[in-house]
């Protein structure tokens, strides 16, 4: 590790919640009973209830272009104390200390007091002020989620893990405004202290079961906002252009499209987005490790259900921005070098600056309406409607290949 990491070992990772649990579970040197190795991130996920689904098209007055948030993770609407986070915590024993506080030097101190017990901790900060992604000014205070602070930096600095192959080195002034960005999580730490150094295969088992009553239950509820139904509603306002909320209403003639379209790709493409993408590949490696630990083989049948989704979410990423708009293929390309920035840790700060400027340009130039005839357009709209619909029948077939495989 780097100098002031305490010999903290990086070990990458997909999704920040799921990612963060695994990496500090395993830096602690916990072990699972069933495999002699860390827990991982796929076990984290799966014993959590595993995946989600969200769509949600924000239109505020305030910004020239409507945003997309899409949800991939259970319970993804949530932060994640107490929600997801205690959820899962609680199916593998781990004890949560969640520590608050009101004034930026409060929070500072108490950061400081658990780092000097050389213990790694969860912080939540925002998206855009903590600097991984390069994001603009105007992103401050947009999207927040959780980072992983495992050492000081001299006096003035920390050491972070933000699923990077190495630490980013944060100056104290911009942890402390990071953390204070999104007033309702009231700079949260989180502490993690496991049962023991090994989880025993009846609690791994006991979580795993849990967690895939979780999925199941969740994934078939009815809600067009946060289970599967949310996929159809999508696939529908992509072509229906009497209700107000479909795109051809909200990018009235491909008005702030060209932003949409590309946070489909951040939001879907596990290699490219800040939030790890789909997660359906991810969960299917859950699902290829409980089958033996649950002695129920056909979980190894939902997992190639989960594939089989997984495949379909990749193509959609691939087809959301039309490859025949001027320098579209640069952009997307501009996308997957600010992520591989991203992971490299410090050393990829230059590569971030470099691709986010990039990026944030052809934003700007595609700001207004896209340059394409309103056919190629409405013929967009019809491809991404059809590949999406055809997303939530694979989600609905994997679900109940989940269901039966444990009797559910």
């Amino acid at each position: 590790g780097a100098a002031g990491t305490g010999g903290y070992a990086f070990r990458g990772g997909l999704h920040p919640d799921t990612s963060m649990i695994a990496n500090i579970l395993a830096n602690q040197g916990v072990r699972s009973e069933l495999t002699g190795r860390p827990l991982s991130e796929a076990a984290i996920l799966g014993a959590g209830g595993g995946l989600g689904a969200g769509y949600i098209l924000w239109e505020f007055r305030a910004r020239a272009a409507a945003i997309l948030t899409l949800g991939f993770r259970n319970q993804w609407q949530y932060p994640a104390v107490p929600g997801w986070l205690a959820k899962t915590a609680d199916r593998l024993a781990i004890r949560l200390d969640v520590h608050e506080t009101g004034g930026p030097a409060g929070a500072r101190m108490a950061l400081d007091a658990i780092l000097d017990t050389g213990r790694p901790v969860i912080a939540y900060v925002d998206q855009q002020v903590i600097g991984t992604w390069g994001q603009p000014a105007e992103l401050s205070g947009v999207t927040g989620y959780p980072v992983v602070v495992v050492g000081r930096l001299g006096d003035d600095g920390y050491l972070v893990d933000d699923r990077g192959k190495a630490a980013l080195e944060v100056p104290a002034t911009t942890m402390v405004a990071a953390r204070a960005r999104i007033g309702t999580w009231r700079n949260r730490l989180v502490e993690l202290t496991p049962p023991g150094r090994v989880v025993p295969a009846a609690s791994l088992r006991a979580a795993f079961r849990a967690g895939l009553e979780d999925q199941v239950d969740h994934l078939r509820a009815p809600s067009d906002s946060f289970s599967l139904p949310t996929w159809r509603k999508w696939s529908r306002l992509l072509t229906d252009t009497r209700n107000p909320k479909a795109w051809s209403r909200v990018f009235p003639g491909g008005r702030g499209l060209f932003g949409a379209l590309l946070s489909i790709v951040e939001a879907v493409d596990g290699t490219i987005g800040a939030q790890g993408g789909h997660l359906r590949e991810l969960y299917a490696d859950f699902l290829d490790e409980a089958a033996p630990t649950l002695d129920a083989p056909a979980l190894n049948d939902a997992a190639r259900a989960w594939r089989t989704a997984a495949d379909l979410w990749e193509d959609l990423a691939d087809a959301a921005v039309p490859a025949d708009l001027d320098g579209a293929v640069d952009v997307v390309e501009a996308a997957e070098a600010l992520h591989d920035g991203a992971m490299a840790g410090e050393p990829g700060r230059a590569g971030v600056a470099d691709a986010a400027g990039k990026l944030w340009s052809a934003r700007a130039a595609y700001a207004g309406e896209l340059p394409l005839e309103p056919a190629r357009i409405e013929a967009l709209y019809a491809d991404l409607g059809e590949r999406i619909s055809r997303i939530y029948q694979a989600e609905c077939e994997a679900v109940e290949s989940t269901a039966a495989a444990i009797g559910r």
